[in-house]
């Protein structure tokens, strides 16, 4: 079921999938969808958990592949982004599609949502920190916004826009932190 909905929900949008499609999707029925999920706000919240702990081991997987090398793991950081901006079958982040779609603040998923990247934020900090940078938050907080709008980008012009600067851009932020 969160299979079905997470592919459903990332190419059409959460808001646009209804029950019966996810449902139908993975070959079961409402009734069955209802005994895994209280509700649909439930599913989308338990989809969203699924990506943010993927996010969660990116970060456990740049430090293993780098291990004791902080600006490695930063240089490291910024290709595997990459990846996801130059993917064309990317959508753009789909954690920021939700936030976009679910603006109340009272819905389930909107608490995975702040926190998730919250957290990407905060571990981009933390890697900026321990890679020397002379002003770690302002760094972490240059790249999230890098990433972020790149993401976006490419959404709303495509891979061969401003997005596709991503990489040297990064570059040259990180360049002017650590020295």
């Amino acid at each position: 079921i969160i299979a079905a909905a997470r592919d459903l929900f990332y190419r059409n949008g959460i808001r646009a999938v209804g029950v019966e499609a996810i449902a139908e999707a993975a070959g079961t029925n409402k009734m069955t969808l209802y005994r895994h999920f209280e509700s649909k706000d439930e599913l989308v919240a338990e989809y969203l958990r699924g990506l943010a702990a993927e996010k969660h081991d990116i970060w456990s997987a740049l430090e293993s592949a780098h291990p004791g090398d902080p600006r490695a793991q930063l240089q490291a950081w910024l290709v595997e982004a990459a990846r996801n901006v130059s993917d064309p079958a990317s959508r753009g982040c789909a954690l920021a599609n939700a936030a976009v779609e679910l603006p109340e603040k009272e819905h389930p998923a909107r608490c995975v949502i702040e926190q998730c990247k919250q957290d990407s934020r905060a571990n981009l900090a933390a890697l900026c920190r321990r890679a020397g940078a002379e002003q770690p938050e302002l760094l972490a907080d240059q790249l999230f916004m890098l990433l972020e709008g790149a993401l976006v980008c490419t959404q709303a012009i495509g891979h061969e826009g401003p997005a596709r600067n991503f990489v040297d851009a990064g570059r040259a932020i990180i360049a002017a932190h650590v020295r």
